[in-house]
C-alpha cells in the first residue's frame, strides 16, 4: 500500500485535517469484449494515496494515458472509486449519505481545459454564476446577481461582463469566468484540469498568478492536473509523478526538480526546456516505445519497457513507494541517481 504525501500547512501541521485525503485509491473500468466473451478489466488508477491541505497546490503530472484526468474525476466527485478511501472535509466519500454527498459536492468544484466547451453558449454570464447558487442555495435573484457581479470583480472582470453570452470573451477571459463559477459556492478544493493547456502562452502565466492570487486570500487547496512542469514550477507546492496508473514519485516541488529520482521523472524533466536540475534531469533523454496498455500492463515495474536503466529485477518485481532523499519513488535503482551535495 502506497504511502501519503501530506503538504503542511508552514503554520501548524496538527491544527486541522487535510482538504482530501487519498489512501490506495482504486479505479478499475469493465470493458465489454463482445457477447459470450468474459469482460477485461482496465486498472485506470492503482493504488494512489495522497493529502492536500488548506491553501495547498498538488500537481498532478504525467503523459496522456497516465491516469491524471481519472484521479481528478474521482476526487471531484464525478466518478466513484472502485477501490481505497477518499476523504473531504474528513468525510469519508465512499461511506458518506446521500445527504453528505450532497454537501460535499458544493467543497470541491472543477475547472475545466476547454473554457469555452463548459460553458452554456446560450447563456449570459450572469446567468452561468448564478445557476450553483439558485440550485443550491435559497437567495433570491437580486442576492444572487449581487454575488456574481462581486465574482466577476474578484477575477478581474468588469461589471458589464456580467450580461455578456461566452463567444463574447477571449480565452483567458472565458477561463476567468469558469473560476469564478467553480468559487460561487465558496468551496474548499478546486481541481484543475489542464487549465491554461488551451490558452495562449501570454495569458497563461496571468490566469496562473490569478489561481495563485486566489489561493492566497480564499486558503483554497488546489489539486492541479498538468503535462506542463513548466507551469507545475510555477504553481505546485508538491508533485505527483504517474505513469499507466501508479504513483512513481511525489513529495516536495523543490526535492523532485532538483534532483528526480526515478527515470520517469527524469525523462519529464530533461524533455521541458528551462528546467534546470542535476545529474540526469540535464541529460538529453529519448524514451523509446509507447505507453503500454492498461488492459496488459509490464508484470514487473510499470516503467520497464521504456526504462533506459532496467534490470532482470525491474521487470519481474513492482517496486513500491518508499522514502528515499525528501520525497517517495517507486524504483528499485532510485539510489544510483542520488548527486552528492555540491
Amino acid at each position: 500500500m502506497n504511502a501519503i504525501v501530506q503538504t503542511n500547512s508552514p503554520s501548524s501541521s496538527t491544527a486541522t485535517a487535510p482538504v482530501v485525503m487519498a489512501k490506495d485509491l482504486r479505479q478499475v473500468y469493465k470493458i465489454s469484449r463482445g457477447f459470450m466473451k468474459e469482460a477485461d478489466h482496465l486498472q485506470a488508477v492503482g493504488g494512489v494515496s495522497f493529502s492536500v491541505d488548506a491553501g495547498k497546490t498538488l500537481a498532478v503530472v504525467g503523459e496522456s494515458g497516465c491516469g491524471k484526468s481519472t484521479l481528478a474525476r474521482m476526487v471531484s466527485l464525478i466518478e466513484t472509486p472502485t477501490a481505497g478511501e477518499l476523504k473531504l472535509t474528513n468525510v469519508n466519500v465512499l461511506t458518506a449519505t446521500a445527504e453528505e454527498r450532497k454537501a460535499l459536492r458544493q467543497t470541491v468544484q472543477m475547472v475545466f481545459q476547454n473554457p469555452f466547451g463548459s460553458l452554456n453558449p446560450r447563456k449570459k454570464i450572469g446567468a452561468v454564476l448564478e445557476a450553483p447558487l439558485e440550485i443550491n442555495t435559497t437567495l433570491t435573484a437580486p442576492e444572487r446577481a449581487e454575488k456574481a457581479r462581486s465574482m466577476l470583480a474578484l477575477v478581474g472582470l468588469r461589471p458589464e461582463h456580467y450580461d455578456r453570452y461566452p463567444h463574447m470573451f477571449s480565452g483567458g477571459q472565458r477561463q476567468r469566468v469558469a473560476i469564478a463559477r467553480a468559487l460561487m459556492l465558496k468551496p474548499s478544493l478546486i481541481v484543475a484540469d489542464e487549465p491554461v493547456s488551451a490558452l495562449d502562452v501570454s495569458i497563461q502565466a496571468q490566469v496562473l498568478n490569478l489561481l495563485a492570487d486566489l489561493q492566497k486570500e480564499l486558503g483554497l487547496a488546489y489539486l492541479f492536473i498538468s503535462h506542463d512542469l513548466g507551469v507545475v514550477r510555477h504553481i505546485a507546492h508538491d508533485v505527483l509523478v504517474m505513469y499507466l496508473g501508479h504513483a512513481v514519485e511525489q513529495g516536495e516541488k523543490k526535492a523532485i526538480f532538483a534532483q528526480p529520482l526515478h527515470p520517469y521523472t527524469q525523462a519529464l524533466l530533461a524533455s521541458t526546456p528551462g528546467i534546470v536540475g542535476t545529474g540526469d534531469s540535464r541529460k538529453r533523454i529519448v524514451l523509446s516505445g509507447e505507453l503500454p496498455s492498461p488492459l496488459n500492463p509490464p508484470k514487473g515495474c510499470v516503467f520497464s519497457t521504456r526504462c533506459p536503466n532496467v534490470t532482470a529485477r525491474c521487470r519481474v518485481e513492482r517496486p513500491v513507494l518508499r522514502e528515499l532523499a525528501g520525497r517517495q519513488v517507486a524504483c528499485h535503482e532510485a539510489e544510483l541517481f542520488i548527486q552528492p551535495a555540491a
